[in-house]
């Protein structure tokens, strides 16, 4: 099997993991915002600390970086936040299973993105797979108990889906960066190329979030040190998962990391129903149905 599935599958189980963990400090704790800071303090350090012993066993230098990696790189990192903040305040509107599959959106908005900023292009045949996805995400995004007399357009256009395809478009957009800052490197393997974005991303989302919350929430970082065994944890597991997802975007294209990263559904429900005790509906499932479907048939074509 390729080392970019590999690490795009520890990725999604990582991921899903700190999902959960972000899910409970939203569910207790912390704001919104603080629990999306929660993953980038503790994970700049451990990220920082992983290219130092890189460099160190393997006596090299630092890859060269240049505007062109900064740019994506930042791109990337300020997407990524509120691609965060739109997921963690999903969770308080919808079950778990459900938030993150409409978050799941990323990966047909990937394909576009990636179209246009890299010019990496998406077989025809997959656009019938994305259709289907697509098919899904309205199920999705259509509430469990509209009121009554609420016609379809405004069941579907509601915050949930605008929070979840809000969500899907800022990951996309990170993406896109964080493959086109690797690229930019120049130097290293994949690995290396991958924990020096890593690093220089969580840094300087670390940065702008605490700026953020010492303006806005004047209190919440002390709250997210005082909670350190939960944000730690959520630290830990973001670095690593974000470890995994750079390595496979050196290796691959954006949007095929993304169509097998869709996995990540798979731990999703089994989260759902073992750790939250959360039941879905009919409806919900025939969805879900609908983008895993569309993720096999991507999976297939690009394989």
């Amino acid at each position: 099997m390729d080392a970019w599935i590999l690490a795009t599958v520890a990725a999604a189980f990582l991921q899903n993991l700190r999902f959960l963990l972000q899910k409970r400090l939203a569910g207790t704790h912390l704001s919104t915002a603080g629990a999306t800071f929660a993953r980038f303090v503790w994970g700049a350090p451990l990220a920082v600390a992983l290219v130092a012993a890189l460099l160190a066993v393997r006596d090299t230098a630092l890859p060269g970086m240049d505007a062109r990696f900064w740019v994506a790189a930042l791109t990337g990192g300020v997407a990524q936040i509120m691609g965060t903040v739109f997921v963690v305040a999903l969770f308080g509107r919808r079950n778990f299973a459900v938030g993150i599959t409409l978050k799941k959106t990323e990966t047909f908005q990937t394909a576009l993105v990636g179209f246009v900023v890299l010019g990496e292009a998406v077989p025809p045949a997959a656009l019938g797979a994305i259709a289907v996805g697509f098919a899904g995400v309205v199920l999705l995004s259509d509430p469990p108990t509209p009121a009554p007399g609420q016609g379809w357009a405004r069941r579907l256009l509601n915050p949930s889906a605008g929070l979840g395809l809000g969500a899907g478009a800022m990951f996309g957009i990170s993406a896109t960066g964080y493959r086109a800052a690797g690229l930019a490197l120049e130097g290293g393997d994949a690995l290396l190329r991958a924990a020096v974005t890593l690093a220089a991303v969580t840094t300087a989302q670390a940065l702008v979030m605490g700026a953020w919350l010492a303006w806005r929430e004047r209190g919440e970082i002390r709250r997210v040190f005082r909670h350190w065994r939960i944000t730690g944890l959520v630290g830990l597991t973001s670095v690593a998962g974000s470890l995994g997802w750079f390595t496979a975007f050196t290796l691959q294209t954006a949007a095929y990391v993304q169509a097998v990263g869709q996995v990540e559904l798979v731990f999703t429900l089994l989260t759902s129903w073992l750790v939250f005790r959360e039941k879905s509906t009919r409806r919900e499932l025939t969805g879900i149905a609908l983008v895993v479907a569309s993720i096999l048939a991507l999976v297939l074509l690009v394989g």
